[in-house]
């Protein structure tokens, strides 16, 4: 691949992946409950195998699935990206004893994971959260190490119990967390250190049937399930930690440098989407004497809309190549490819329902539904206000450093 087009081989398995999505997922997608996991819809992407390549697979090659099943169907491409979303941590971070547990199940569709980093006081501000991991009442005590790492002397040290690893409690609530409450396991950061910042954060797998944990169902503008966690002590141990302890914000980044190129995928599958349903609409309706798309007032939107989003899906592509060969710019790259891509989905959509009128905004059509379905990216995963600030504080790093 150049960093100008696709090898003919990933061309024709976008094609396939854009059929599979209108002929097998769609209907399945059709019969789901809004606002709930529609589990036979994540079956169905794992006999497909495409859960599988979530794990297998680079980048580049994610970015290419989320685009092609958003085309069609972006139910399925929801799906897909939170099984990866979730889990990618485990894949990445985990033990053997997590890995063999959960990631076969996952890949086949059996189990549902999630993601659970924000929290209604620390959306875009993660380092900020406040889910508590207390150390257990029978394991804590003091110790000069404790200074010695920054802390306070007063701060409680966790050590290994006797009779096992390291346990902590886990109070405090998650909030607009996909998948939840109905996921079944969650990929939890929580903070180990107090008043450290991102460098106190801790990752653990928590399976959704620890005591304690409960959740309910959020009803939000697109119809994904999305809820609320509440952690009332839920208890974990040292082999819930996923990575390091302390070392969560690690994790979290991580998962997010490779998925934030994909959530520009995303966009732009659904932009791609618009621009062929708006060149379908002003090439057949008649309108002054003649096709909407002779004005020229039409015609120059639609070259504009077809213009950014091309300039998005290139620079989607650039950033899903720079992880896979592990540039060290993937920070400012993937930034920029989710900043540009869903800010240009959001317009090219808005155009897109302009240019149809009033049928555009009719319950059931394809860009109504785009339409409420485009709002999200620009704020999940890091909103575009964030994504700035990451591009421009990489760009000084990068000056200071010649």
């Amino acid at each position: 691949m150049t960093a100008f087009s696709l090898e003919p081989a990933q061309l024709a398995w976008c094609a396939e992946l854009r059929t599979l999505a209108a002929e097998r997922l769609h209907p399945l997608a059709d019969k789901g409950e809004p606002g709930h996991v529609n589990r036979a819809l994540v079956a169905e992407l794992g006999s497909l195998g495409l859960l599988g390549r979530l794990f297998t697979s680079g980048a580049l090659d994610l970015c290419l699935m989320r685009e092609s099943l958003a085309y069609a169907c972006t139910e399925a491409e929801t799906a897909l990206a939170l099984q990866g979303l979730g889990a990618h941590p485990v894949h990445a971070y985990g033990t053997a004893a997590q890995r063999a547990r959960w990631l076969p199940r996952v890949t086949a569709g059996t189990a549902i994971a999630a993601f659970a980093l924000s929290e209604p006081g620390a959306g875009s501000d993660a380092a900020a959260l406040e889910l508590r991991a207390e150390a257990d009442a029978a394991q804590t005590g003091r110790s000069s190490d404790a200074v010695r790492a920054g802390r306070s002397s007063d701060a409680p040290v966790l050590a290994a119990a006797p009779d096992g690893p390291a346990r902590w409690r886990l109070t405090g609530e998650k909030c607009w967390i996909s998948n939840a409450p109905e996921a079944d396991f969650y990929t939890v950061f929580a903070r180990t250190t107090p008043g450290a910042g991102a460098r106190g954060v801790t990752a653990f797998l928590v399976p959704a049937d620890r005591p304690g944990l409960t959740g309910r169902g959020l009803d939000m503008l697109s119809p994904h399930p999305i809820g609320a966690l509440d952690f009332d002590s839920v208890p974990v141990t040292a082999d819930d930690v996923l990575g390091e302890a302390d070392r969560g914000f690690r994790v979290a980044m991580g998962t997010l440098n490779l998925f934030r190129p994909s959530v520009g995928a995303f966009a732009v599958g659904m932009a791609q989407a618009a621009l062929d349903a708006t060149l379908a609409h002003t090439a057949g309706r008649d309108a002054f004497g003649g096709k909407l798309r002779d004005l020229q007032a039409v015609s120059h939107q639609v070259a504009e809309m077809a213009l950014r989003t091309e300039a998005a899906r290139l620079m989607v592509y650039a950033a899903a190549s720079a992880y896979d060969a592990d540039d060290p710019d993937v920070p400012r790259r993937s930034a920029m490819a989710k900043l540009l891509a869903t800010e240009t989905a959001q317009y090219v959509v808005d155009t897109a329902v302009q240019l149809h009128g009033a049928r555009a905004l009719q319950r059931g059509h394809l860009l109504e539904h785009l339409y409420r379905e485009v709002r999200a990216p620009r704020i999940y995963e890091g909103a575009s206000e964030v994504q700035r600030g990451i591009i421009a504080k990489e760009l000084y790093a990068r000056q200071e450093a010649r």
